[in-house]
């Protein structure tokens, strides 16, 4: 899932990914709503409020929301560059490193915060750390999938799904109808898992609270562990 890249890559890899990931977005999302009443895996939306602020001469607030951006650029600035630092040294655990880094970064604020308003120190510090963790998770995802694949934001593939859509009433050859066939069913797992991740999320919510997003370590925590177990039985059987 995570080890295969470049050529190597198929569109099984990718719906793997997809499904998996946009599920740990989608709780992490939902927990970030209802914990501190705020969106934690995009940025676009904090982009507009700091501009607003702005026009507002709220300063200090719209200093928050720009934190809230360059918190997304940086974990997407760590992810990549882990991956290439590590790749010419180790390259299967160049992309799984940033995974347990997302899942360190999930289970600090899983453990050890409360909900709390997005005003406080402990609110603002909690979207910093989710938003971190979704760059993270966004950039690794961009990298392995060579851009086919996006989790933490529906945006963008509404209007991929829309554009290729359309292309199924003019593109008619068969190899062209089976290739946009498999990428609508791609976007369509995404925002599909996106929104079982939030419902479930919102359901577990009720109960764990913020330590909700010990769900998305353990989605996470699979996703690794499959990796593990299909590395050894490649490697068995190249040594069989």
């Amino acid at each position: 899932m995570f080890v295969h890249h470049g050529k190597n890559r198929t569109f099984t890899h990718n719906i793997r990914l997809a499904t998996l990931l946009s599920l740990v977005a989608g709780i992490v999302n939902i927990t970030g709503v209802l914990s501190i009443k705020m969106l934690t895996t995009n940025v676009t939306g904090h982009f507009a409020f700091f501009a607003e602020e702005i026009m507002r001469h709220d300063y200090r607030i719209a200093l928050t929301f720009l934190v809230f951006t360059l918190c997304f650029l940086l974990g997407s600035f760590i992810a990549n560059f882990i991956v290439e630092f590590v790749i010419k040294r180790k390259p299967r655990l160049a992309y799984i490193t940033p995974i347990f880094l997302e899942i360190s970064i999930l289970l600090c604020v899983a453990l050890f915060f409360v909900p709390n308003s997005i005003y406080t120190t402990e609110g603002k510090t909690t979207a910093f750390l989710l938003l971190l963790a979704m760059g993270i998770q966004n950039s690794l995802v961009t990298k392995v999938s060579q851009s086919t694949v996006r989790t933490t934001h529906l945006t963008g593939l509404f209007t991929d799904l829309g554009i290729e859509l359309s292309q199924l009433f003019f593109f008619k050859k068969p190899e062209e109808q089976s290739q946009l066939k498999k990428t609508i069913s791609l976007r369509l797992s995404i925002i599909v898992f996106f929104f079982i991740g939030c419902v479930l999320g919102g359901f577990t919510y009720n109960y764990l609270k913020i330590k909700t997003l010990l769900l998305a370590c353990i989605v996470l925590i699979i996703a690794l562990f499959y990796d593990f177990i299909r590395l050894k039985i490649v490697a068995n059987n190249k040594e069989m």
